[in-house]
């Protein structure tokens, strides 16, 4: 289990994280949501002893990371993959990290097998990696001592589709497995694919957290007006608050009989009027942080 409990970090004036608290359970992957500065690799970092809060524990399994014996046995880490020695190969940064955990130098091969490097990639520096094969060794870096909790920083980047689909295989078949997953990614599209449990922060604060079917559960109503000007004064004046939602529509955290009632005493003319389905991962997103929203964000799968 990783743990966080009231974490807060700042630099000066600048509050990176702010009384964070939320848990990733064994067995489950968690989806961490959030704009860029939003503060979910300064958290991460945190986990893992990197940066130390000002306030607040970060712990797994009940430890601080520096408290964990041969932690690379325990928790699998990946917060950079462009952070390895570039001047080292592929198979030296894995030999390294086995010959410090005390590891069998065959686990090696096992985990270049398993992230798809050849015996020749394996061979290269990394400097002349693509960001997709440092991805694939990081990954192999933060698996290679069968650890029970994976912490991951946006590992998708760079992965093509074939290799993304790989990845959530791997990390899916990991969490069924018992093993603790915390992806941190910008990939929205495969996040609401993989995740169990979903913790969306903005500007250093938890905005929600919850299992994936709740968070996207079906809630309040559809509404497509003839005029959208109308309905959004009409709506205002009835004190209901309504977000753009689809083409020319909008979504109302209430009954649908309530907005119906008050587009009617405005004489607005309503072309759709339903129960809403269930928000997709991006509209929530975008809902949930619309204050801290920047434009490097692709909500369309690429992190700018």
């Amino acid at each position: 289990m990783i743990k966080l409990e009231g974490v807060t970090k700042r630099y000066g004036d600048y509050t990176a994280v702010d009384d964070v608290s939320f848990v990733a359970q064994p067995g489950r992957v968690t989806g961490f949501l959030g704009p860029n500065g939003a503060g979910k690799s300064t958290s991460m970092r945190i986990m893992v002893g990197l940066t130390p809060p000002d306030r607040g524990t970060a712990t797994i399994g009940g430890l601080k990371y520096h408290d964990i014996p041969n932690p690379g046995l325990h928790v699998g880490v990946l917060l950079d993959a462009s952070a390895q020695h570039a001047g080292r190969t592929g198979r030296e940064v894995l030999a390294l990290s086995a010959l410090t955990m005390g590891l069998k130098e065959k686990r090696v091969d096992e985990m270049l097998e398993l992230v798809g490097l050849t015996e020749s990639e394996s061979k290269r520096r990394v400097r002349n990696y693509s960001l997709g094969m440092r991805q694939r060794l990081g990954i192999a870096n933060a698996l290679i001592g069968d650890p029970s909790v994976l912490i991951l920083d946006e590992p998708a980047n760079g992965l093509d589709p074939a290799g993304i689909h790989w990845m959530r295989t791997l990390l899916r078949g990991y969490a069924e497995r018992g093993g603790t997953v915390l992806l941190s990614s910008h990939l929205l599209h495969e996040v609401e694919m993989i995740a169990d449990d979903m913790v969306l922060i903005g500007r250093g604060k938890i905005v929600k957290q919850g299992t994936k079917a709740e968070l996207l559960q079906t809630a309040g109503t559809f509404v497509k007006p003839e005029s959208p000007e109308k309905l959004t004064a009409a709506l205002a004046e009835a004190g209901i608050k309504a977000l753009p939602s689809g083409d020319g529509g909008f979504r109302a955290e209430c009954d649908p009989i309530v907005v119906g009632r008050a587009a009617a005493a405005a004489g607005v003319v309503l072309a759709e009027l339903r129960p809403a389905e269930g928000a997709g991962l991006e509209e929530m997103f975008l809902e949930l942080t619309a204050d801290d929203a920047r434009e490097s964000i692709n909500t369309q799968g690429v992190s700018a």
